[in-house]
């Protein structure tokens, strides 16, 4: 069954064997109790005459459905359909992800796709039954349903970090659509995890803002997923003052905070600890981006099994693709990487964290990049003018690396840059940009992989649509 396209006999076959290979893909409403779950639900499989099924949990909220307090849809992981889609529709849903519909509205949501926000509405309806309004209200009501099930998090910040502008908006938009008030739900979640203490690693302090009280969130993943390969590989690049990981956690300084992101059987532990806890929904999508933990294993392995990539792909089945918490922070990774080793790239980073880092100690932002003396860091001056082009040209609007701009096109934008060519694009668009056939051309370590173990160059266009995990198992197998 195809993510995009909902086949009555193939979801409900999934619903009946509980299969976890569809849980994100669809939703499962029931006509008799006005309830909708996962494909996983542990409940009775009700009969096909009482079932409906959505694509968007939006979809089944606008149909007058609320979610099952037993396998709390909050909880699913995304639709890998809609996490690899560059289209207009796919990276409104990123944007929405994010925050934007919160913070900027519909209409601030369909100007930073430079469309009108009567087509961004036509294209949601076409494509999931709803609006954009509708689908931004349903990941608040999400949010805050796990907020209120998960910790202790007051009742009054739970509405304001789910991005509502007041408590009694809250209760009655949760009241009229789930039928039950913030307050009643809480009561019968049973007991909720405690505030635990922040972890960053030994010996070492990042930067927390003015901080907050620590909450834990639950982040799910499709299986199989590479826990040891996703940490390693942030590991070995964690920047100095900015990151602290090994194959066990990873923490980073966030805008007001710090978060620490801890691998369980099952899921990801995210502690979070914010002054502003309105930036709660970018946190958790950013983090879903960074662990890539939408993607469908079963697909990628399907496409690249078969090929002379068998034996890596049998060997690492779960393997992700590591994102980026920040796109001009992934660009400038990639800028100052280029042609130097992963080691010597991460002392060059922390030096630029060193030196411009905010006083929280975030990555510098790219306005605050181009008031900063790059000089003396021991970055040549073709570089230094290559992060200041970049700077500007982010500072202007022409590029915009999370989540507004088709790849494509931010792609052809980042090759006007003086001292980008066609790798660090590629590598940019690869873990900054989601695109999943992107092709880091020209890289030595897939070079030597490949003579290393026979593959002719050709094969790489066997590989597509999934040519970035093509190239993370080469990587992995090196």
């Amino acid at each position: 069954m195809s993510p995009l396209e909902l086949d009555f006999d193939s979801c409900y076959r999934a619903v009946s064997s509980r299969d976890a290979r569809f849980d994100g893909r669809f939703y499962t409403a029931v006509t008799t109790t006005r309830i909708y779950c996962r494909p996983i639900c542990p409940a009775r499989t009700p009969s096909a005459r009482n079932v409906r099924f959505y694509r968007h949990a939006a979809s089944a909220e606008a149909a007058g459905f609320r979610p099952c307090k037993r396998c709390r849809p909050e909880l699913s992981p995304g639709d890998p359909g809609w996490d690899v889609r560059g289209d207009l529709v796919g990276r409104a849903l990123r944007l929405i992800d994010d925050g934007a519909a919160d913070e900027q509205g519909v209409a601030g949501l369909a100007q930073r796709l430079h469309i009108t926000e009567r087509h961004l509405h036509r294209l949601f309806v076409a494509e999931l039954g709803v609006g954009p309004l509708a689908v931004a209200r349903t990941k608040r009501l999400l949010l805050a349903k796990q907020l209120l099930t998960e910790t202790a998090l007051p009742v009054t910040e739970v509405a304001f970090a789910a991005g509502f502008g007041s408590v009694r908006q809250f209760n009655a938009t949760m009241r009229e659509t789930y039928g039950f008030t913030p307050s009643e739900l809480r009561a019968t979640a049973g007991p909720r995890t405690q505030k635990p203490e922040a972890v960053h690693g030994p010996g070492t302090k990042l930067g927390t803002g003015t901080g907050g009280a620590t909450l834990r969130l639950r982040l799910h993943w499709r299986e199989p997923y590479d826990v040891d390969g996703v940490f390693a590989f942030l590991a070995s690049r964690a920047i100095p003052g900015l990151e602290v990981a090994d194959l066990t956690s990873y923490a980073r300084a966030v805008p007001g905070g710090t978060i620490t992101l801890t691998p369980r059987r099952d899921h990801i532990a995210l502690d979070v600890s914010v002054a502003d806890t309105r930036q709660l929904a970018r946190v958790v999508a950013r983090c879903r981006r960074l662990l890539d933990l939408d993607a469908d294993p079963e697909a990628i392995g399907q496409a690249l099994g078969p090929t002379s990539l068998g034996p890596l792909v049998a060997a690492r089945p779960g393997l992700r693709v590591p994102g980026a918490f920040d796109g001009f922070e992934l660009a400038v990774r990639a800028v100052v990487g280029q042609q130097i080793s992963v080691a010597g790239a991460r002392t060059l980073l922390g030096r630029i964290v060193a030196r411009a880092a905010a006083p929280d100690g975030l990555f510098p932002t790219p306005a605050h990049l181009l008031d900063t003396d790059l000089t003396g860091l021991g970055l040549t001056g073709r570089r230094i003018d290559t992060l200041k082009d970049l700077a500007t040209r982010l500072v202007h609007g022409h590029i915009d690396l999370d989540g507004g701009q088709d790849p494509a096109e931010a792609v052809a934008e980042l090759l006007e840059v003086r001292g980008i060519g066609p790798w660090t694009a590629s590598y940019i668009a690869l873990r900054a940009l989601r695109d999943p056939d992107a092709w880091p051309t020209g890289d030595l370590v897939l070079n030597k992989r490949m003579a290393a173990l026979g593959i002719p160059h050709d094969h790489i266009e066997r590989w597509r649509p999934w040519r970035a995990y093509a190239a993370l198992h080469l990587w992995s197998s090196s």
